[in-house]
């Protein structure tokens, strides 16, 4: 075992602390990555404030993992000592199911896949994230961060990009269709960005109209406030797929009735409380409701190739460690331009 530095959650609604943790030895199929930056997502908050159920502490959070290999255990092939490489939301899988085998790893059959932190590895032992030093993964659940990509900017990729880019993917975002992006945050400027890139025609739907030049620039093709009443009726039965990236409760009948036949509403977002839905809502015009969850480890590697090709990466505040909880208190204020990246070398 080696000892690191990291940041962790001693309970539920702690703040964070620097403490210290243990990392496996490296195995015959692991990678051991010197951790460059770790990206702050807002499930890392939910979990650390045990908003999606009971959770286990002391908790390291961090799933938008970029770094550097410094060394590759015996049996490794796909990556050597030097190698820049991102780790997302999962370290493991059972590997053996039809989803596991499909590439979809994200939706394993045999009780889900092992996430980066707040689980239980094969080992028996807890998951730790990416606030920290370094972290061991098995070399099948690591992706290479392609050259064109810098570190800083790619992390956030590893989950906010592979969670746009895998639904965008699925419902065929692409020329000739019409897109909605729900909030212009963390996982919505990059929807937006992808979206572009992918070459559909993307409209942002965002409670204000504040960030406006912003999405626009990014990409976007028209803005709307969702605040103005008008907006829904201008733009009923409009689009082909809605993005929905927000984790607030939303009126999904309203946001249902911007769709056209055939049209898909997909959350990427997860609210902490049920959210109410009128089948009316979806009976008429063939609508789905639906839901996207990360992506697996192919098509992450697909999302990290094509963000290079594209020039497209995340848009940072870069912090360090010690700015940890201030982070959390902007996430939640809406006061993020529209990732908080940690440069880890403050842990």
């Amino acid at each position: 075992m080696t000892t690191v530095a990291a940041y962790a959650a001693p309970a539920a609604k702690a703040p964070l602390e620097r403490t210290t943790i243990e990392r496996r030895e490296v195995g015959e199929f692991d990678v051991q990555i010197d951790i460059k930056y770790a990206g702050i997502c807002r499930s890392d908050i939910h979990q650390a404030r045990e908003g999606w159920g009971t959770a286990i502490f002391p908790m390291v959070p961090g799933h938008e993992i970029a770094g550097v290999v410094t060394e590759v255990g015996p049996g490794v092939t796909r990556f050597a000592v030097g190698d820049r490489v991102g780790v997302g939301c999962m370290v493991d899988s059972c590997r053996e199911c039809d989803n596991c085998r499909a590439g979809l790893q994200q939706y394993c059959e045999k009780g889900g896949p092992v996430w980066t932190y707040n689980a239980v590895g094969k080992d028996g032992e807890p998951t730790y994230g990416g606030y920290s030093e370094s972290v061991v993964v098995d070399e099948n659940y690591v992706v290479r961060v392609p050259d064109g990509l810098g570190l800083d900017v790619a992390a956030p990729l590893l989950c906010a990009g592979i969670t746009t880019y895998s639904p965008l993917k699925h419902w065929n975002a692409g020329p000739g269709k019409k897109v909605a992006v729900v909030g212009l945050g963390g996982l919505g400027h990059m929807g937006v960005k992808i979206a572009h890139a992918l070459g559909a025609e993307v409209t942002v739907l965002s409670q204000s109209l504040r960030k406006k030049d912003d999405g626009l620039r990014m990409g976007a093709d028209h803005y709307y406030a969702t605040s103005d009443p008008k907006t829904f009726e201008e733009l009923a039965g409009t689009f082909d797929l809605i993005l929905n990236t927000v984790s607030a409760p939303l009126d999904f009948d309203a946001y249902l009735s911007l769709l056209r036949t055939d049209g898909a509403l997909v959350n990427v977002g997860i609210p902490e409380e049920p959210v109410p839905v009128l089948l009316s809502s979806v009976f008429g015009n063939r609508r789905s409701l639906s839901s996207s969850g990360i992506g697996g480890i192919p098509e992450t590697q697909e999302m990290l190739d094509f963000c290079a090709e594209h020039g497209l990466g995340a848009e940072i505040e870069l912090i360090s460690a010690d700015q940890i909880n201030e982070a959390y208190e902007r996430v939640l204020g809406s006061d993020v331009r529209y990732r908080f990246v940690i440069d880890t070398a403050t842990i």
